[in-house]
């Protein structure tokens, strides 16, 4: 029997985001790394795969590529359902990359119609009259206004897909929501009839969510953040089950690599460092100087991991980023940070870390490609949208890592995530 669902993300954290959805509503995932060879052995007995891109930043042409490559592993799999899954904060600019993907997607399932929504009401992400909230902020006004690579200044999600589709893009609002399925799949009827090819959906709670998943049953392609996950696992018959989060026991030292400048992760670091942890701060402008900060981090690393865990970031007020990009350009400052917060992890593996926490989009998806990771499985969740993987590694020692999002997580998640690893081992 082949998968159920078959997802398609456009950043690694976004697909741990994602899975931990699925798995909290009792569906057995893998996430895989791109489309590695070994896919059909790795996802043997999933019910969802979800295959993490590192698309969302990248030119729309690769963008779409890469989708379409990831769907005909999916399909070759036999999954039933496609949800293509973007950011809670809908992150991209007016060329893409959620339109040009979205509509290659329809082309290539043959479907003239599909939702989009990233609301996430666990996360604050609601979307009301088709104006996308950052808990009580419209996204506009919120710290997305100063994303280094797609500053999200426009609140109305009708506006900001319609600039990146050839399609018309319509509104299911919270009114027909609120009335369950069979209004919402008449209004997506009416919208079709009308010329329009996708419609945002409006969803301020959990249960808007689970209204519009019974809605698109049967739809060859659904769009969403990761909050969409929850509604979906019952069209198959799934419920929750503490067995489908199950991962091998973990062991080994602990670390944390952060490189997000959200806002979010700067209050996570800085909880952490008043709490005395220890860290090493890695300054952009000191790498791009030829200092072998690298080193320097591992080092700092080596000698504090009996008394771990210990963090190495990279993340700084916005203000301190715009410096900094200002002296190397935005994208050089960025993949500078990657490589060498990448090649840190890389280290602590090496000097035996088996449990990593990554705070950051991009940071996640370069570690998880510089430690050769092809396939997570996914495990509780620490926060709502993040849960702890584990990863084989050769030799047959495990990794247990947690990719998360730079938005996500409470002030102490840096402390409470290893806690909950100790707990589920006790």
């Amino acid at each position: 029997m082949g998968i159920r669902l078959g997802c398609i993300a456009d950043d690694f954290t976004g697909a741990t985001d994602l899975a931990n959805n699925l798995v909290r509503a009792g569906m057995r995932v893998v996430q895989l790394i791109d489309t590695p060879p070994d896919h059909d052995a790795q996802a043997a007995d999933a019910d969802a795969v979800v295959i993490a891109l590192k698309s969302r930043t990248v030119p729309a042409a690769d963008a779409v590529a890469a989708a379409l490559r990831a769907l005909a592993r999916l399909r070759s799999m036999g999954a039933e359902q496609i949800y293509f899954k973007y950011c809670s904060t809908f992150d991209s600019t007016p060329a893409g990359n959620i339109g040009p993907v979205t509509e290659a997607l329809m082309d290539a399932l043959g479907t003239d119609f599909t939702v989009a929504t990233p609301a996430f009401p666990d996360n604050g992400r609601t979307v009301f009259k088709g104006h996308l909230f950052v808990g009580d902020v419209l996204l506009g006004d919120s710290g997305m206004r100063h994303h280094p690579l797609t500053p999200m200044t426009d609140s109305n999600l009708v506006s900001v897909l319609g600039a990146q589709t050839t399609r018309a893009v319509g509104l299911v609002d919270h009114t027909v929501v609120a009335d369950g399925p069979a209004a919402i799949r008449s209004r997506v009827d009416a919208l079709r009839a009308d010329g329009f090819g996708i419609a945002v959906v409006d969803a301020v709670s959990n249960d808007d969510l689970v209204r519009l998943g019974a809605a698109v049953q049967g739809f060859p392609l659904v769009t969403a953040g990761s909050g969409l996950a929850i509604g979906l696992p019952s069209n198959w018959g799934f419920r929750p089950s503490r067995a489908a989060a199950q991962l091998p026991p973990s062991a080994g030292h602990r670390a944390i690599v952060s490189g997000s400048v959200s806002v979010t992760t700067n209050r996570q670091v800085l909880q952490y460092l008043r709490g005395g942890g220890p860290a090493f701060s890695v300054d952009p402008l000191r790498v791009a100087a030829g200092e072998d900060v690298v080193g320097q981090a591992l080092a700092f690393a080596e000698s504090h991991l009996d008394d771990g865990p210990v963090l190495v970031y990279s993340t700084e007020s916005a203000d301190t980023v715009r410096t900094v990009q200002g002296r190397l350009g935005a994208a050089e400052a960025g993949e500078l940070v990657e490589r060498t917060l990448a090649r840190v992890a890389q280290g602590l593996v090496e000097r035996g870390v088996r449990r990593l926490v990554v705070a950051g989009g991009e940071t996640s998806g370069a570690v998880v490609q510089s430690l050769g990771i092809t396939g997570l499985r996914i495990g509780p969740q620490i926060d709502p949208g993040v849960p702890w993987c584990a990863a084989p590694l050769p030799g047959g020692d495990t990794l247990h890592i947690t990719l998360k999002s730079g938005n996500f997580g409470g002030p102490d998640f840096f402390t409470s995530s290893f806690a909950l690893l100790d707990q589920e081992a006790a």
